[in-house]
């Protein structure tokens, strides 16, 4: 059993510190945020994270997991402490590390004891270095400490499981005793482990997480084609996944990534690129492909109509993608602002997020369930794929709808079966025939297009 104090309950935070727990560790969360600890000592959780509040509910009862907004408190018997606060956008495209440094004082003004300091936020390389250097500012000459770069490689949506069954445990430090001693730390859960120096780690969280983008704008852009020449995407990613060079993963076309993570992490990786005088044309690639996924999406759905203007338009799922509530950099919020800009009134559900949703977007109608979104609607648009999109009453659906049209920007139905239920379907790079690709629009910047489709169009699986 060992101490470990948490800095931050975020969904990296709050995930590690119930985890840890779980694992027979003695476990102390800090949070500057008054509010949000005393409804974590309440038992409820701040996010939503599947499995994550029955589990953190089970250790606050045995006694190993507790709730504090005090440095000292945190770190009173600690020997291991995990920064895992948040590192947001800062206006020129960097990561903003107010939140790492503060953390970094709060340590070293409140530390009594040697401690190892695992740094698990995603922080540009160098970042370990510049938190020895506060802590050494603040802290007492006798005190002894280590810094370890540990990035987490955690899923919303699936946060506790993959923290359980980890592809790789990522330690980076100047001192391999220290990185072993968190090496032990994370031996339950039997996963490979790379010691490296500290700014190798550091670099690879970014390149794992843009890399993964880049395979999601790669497979956008094949779609875009895919559209224009007949062929279905679905089956161009799965002939490409079976390749074992290749893979099945993140071959998925649809509206673009979002979240916390890939949209935040590939323009830092950019901006650390060009200040260090590199050109890193790729990563531009990949942000210029994400943004036009979504707003060829919402070309698709004018070009429909010819205008939007006072057309009911009904929206399946808002977070930015299944299992979770989150809505940081969600296609949705993007798809939705433009389509109201233009004159469109937006209904909308999730199983969810509608509760964050309401912070981004006020003026939609938020509806009790999908059937509300889709009555009376003009079109309906798919955002995110939840579960329970894929069991739908499409015959219910097909009656209360205004216009049977559905836009699927998840690719979640087959064309063929959509279109003998009665709908025109449209999906992302699913086959649209030759003769509809006439109309579509150029695009502007050599990368997006939209679909300039009539309303009596039916696209068919190639």
């Amino acid at each position: 059993m060992r101490n470990i104090c948490v800095i931050g309950t975020g969904y990296v935070g709050l995930v590690t510190g119930v985890c840890f727990a779980d694992l027979g560790n003695n476990v102390v969360c800090v949070d500057v945020d008054v509010q949000k600890v005393e409804m974590l000592r309440s038992g409820r959780s701040p996010i939503y994270e599947p499995g994550l509040e029955e589990l953190m509910e089970r250790n606050m009862r045995a006694g190993r997991l507790t709730f504090t907004d005090d440095y000292r408190v945190g770190l009173d018997n600690a020997s291991f402490v995990f920064i895992t606060v948040g590192t947001p956008m800062a206006d020129d495209g960097s990561a903003d590390l107010r939140y790492v440094e503060s953390a970094a004082h709060g340590i070293g003004k409140t530390m009594t004891r040697s401690l190892i300091i695992i740094d698990k936020s995603t922080v540009p390389v160098g970042t370990g270095d510049v938190v020895t250097d506060i802590i050494a500012s603040y802290a007492k000459p006798e005190m002894t400490y280590d810094v370890i770069s540990n990035p987490e490689f955690l899923r919303e949506g699936s946060a506790v499981t993959d923290f359980f069954n980890p592809d790789r445990i990522v330690l980076g430090s100047k001192n391999r005793k220290a990185a072993e001693a968190v090496a032990e730390l994370h031996a339950p859960l039997n996963a490979p482990v790379f010691i490296t120096d500290l700014r190798t780690a550091e670099m690879i969280k970014y390149a794992s997480n843009a890399f993964l983008a880049t395979r999601i704008s790669f497979i956008n852009e094949i779609a875009q084609m895919c559209e224009r020449l007949g062929a279905d995407v679905i089956e161009v990613a799965r002939g490409m996944g079976a390749d074992k060079r290749i893979g099945p993963h993140f071959l998925s076309a649809g509206v673009g990534y979002g979240g916390s993570c890939f949209p935040k992490d590939v323009l830092a990786l950019h901006h650390m690129a060009a200040s260090v005088g590199c050109h890193p044309q790729l990563l531009q690639a990949v942000m210029d492909i994400n943004r036009d996924a979504r707003t060829t999406f919402v070309s698709k759905v004018r070009t429909i109509f010819g205008s939007v203007d006072k057309k009911v338009i009904g929206v399946l799922g808002l977070s930015f993608k299944p299992n979770t509530d989150d809505m940081r950099e969600a296609p949705s919020v993007e798809i939705i602002q433009a389509l109201q800009a233009e004159g469109a009134h937006i209904k909308a559900y999730d199983p969810v997020a509608m509760e964050n949703a309401d912070n981004y977007l006020p003026t939609v109608t938020f509806c009790a369930t999908a059937y509300d979104a889709a009555k009376e609607a003009d079109a309906l648009l798919i955002i995110t794929e939840w579960n329970e999109f894929k069991q739908i009453d499409w015959q219910r659906i097909r009656q209360i709808m205004k216009n049977p049209l559905v836009l699927d920007g998840r690719n979640i139905y087959d064309p063929k079966e959509m279109t003998e239920r009665g709908f025109t379907y449209i999906g992302v790079g699913r086959g649209i025939p030759a003769s509809a690709t006439q109309a579509l629009p150029r695009p502007h910047n050599g990368h997006g297009n939209g679909a300039a489709l009539k309303e009596s169009t039916v696209v068919e699986q190639a």
